[in-house]
């Protein structure tokens, strides 16, 4: 329903394009007034001119405490509180092959991976959200409640050999909603999480590029078709999700509609985990 988050105020990490940006538009559809947080500023920026509401755009690392705290707390002030967190901001995320049975893309099996390589994938896809909710917090607790949504993975929800860090980042962000929406619960802040499927972003982009340059059979295919056939073979409801479908369940999470809403994942797939 249009309008259902008038005079609320969203903060969106790694807002600047893909699903942040999807969701940015959908918050401002329905009223809210946006504020991105991302290292690119400049897509911010446009992103923020495009959406028809009052918007702020900062660059920030929302993987640096410091960072994240200067970014949640400038919006804040600069629209008179908070209201919504979404955490979205992260790295890594190779979409699942085709068939389920093994993830593909970045990261490599625990024995090939670097502890470097862990630390790095646990704090783009794990400390953000936790850095980011802690500056957060005060501001929600200000406005007597709020909403938080933290963008998990349907990666965090099944066996992962060769996408090890990622998943176990993303499984951890599930467990983190989970204990933080009974902590907060007397705060009347709510924290749920949403685990995207197949989304034709820039990681996909690149994954059906790799596999154009590999994989003899996809040497004269689009990236973009390669990526719409691996949807059709492994998304039950034959269709990719987009952006604007992440948007409509965060929108909707951070209504009032979704008021005793708290402590979940739901997965955003066409059914893919199903088959797990």
């Amino acid at each position: 329903m249009a309008g259902r988050l008038d005079g609320k105020v969203a903060v969106i990490t790694g807002g600047a394009r893909g699903i942040g940006a999807g969701i940015a538009r959908v918050m401002a559809g329905q009223g809210a007034r946006i504020g991105i947080l991302d290292l690119d500023t400049g897509d911010a920026e446009k992103l923020g001119e495009s959406l028809g509401v009052p918007s702020m755009a900062l660059v920030c690392d929302v993987a640096v405490a410091e960072d994240a705290a200067r970014g949640v707390n400038g919006i804040a002030e600069h629209f008179g509180g908070l209201d919504i967190l979404v955490n979205n901001a992260g790295a890594g995320r190779a979409p699942l092959d085709p068939t389920l049975t093994r993830p593909t893309g970045g990261g490599g099996r625990v024995e090939d991976m670097a502890p470097d390589s862990w630390d790095e994938q646990l704090a783009q896809n794990l400390r953000t959200t936790f850095v980011t909710t802690k500056a957060a917090l005060p501001h929600l607790r200000a406005r007597g409640g709020g909403a938080i949504i933290n963008i998990a993975s349907i990666a965090g929800l099944i066996a992962s050999p060769t996408l090890p860090a990622y998943a176990a980042a993303k499984a951890g962000v599930i467990s983190l909603t989970k204990s933080l929406a009974l902590e907060q619960a007397p705060q009347n802040i709510r924290v749920n999480a949403i685990c995207p499927g197949f989304l034709w972003t820039r990681a996909w982009e690149g994954l059906a590029t790799g596999m154009q340059l590999r994989v003899p059979q996809y040497a004269d295919r689009d990236p973009r078709d390669i990526f719409l056939e691996v949807v059709a073979r492994g998304v039950p409801m034959g269709r990719e999700q987009t952006p604007e479908d992440i948007g409509e369940l965060a929108a909707f999470l951070a209504s009032e509609g979704a008021r005793n809403i708290t402590g979940q994942w739901i997965a955003v797939d066409g059914g893919i985990t199903l088959r797990q």
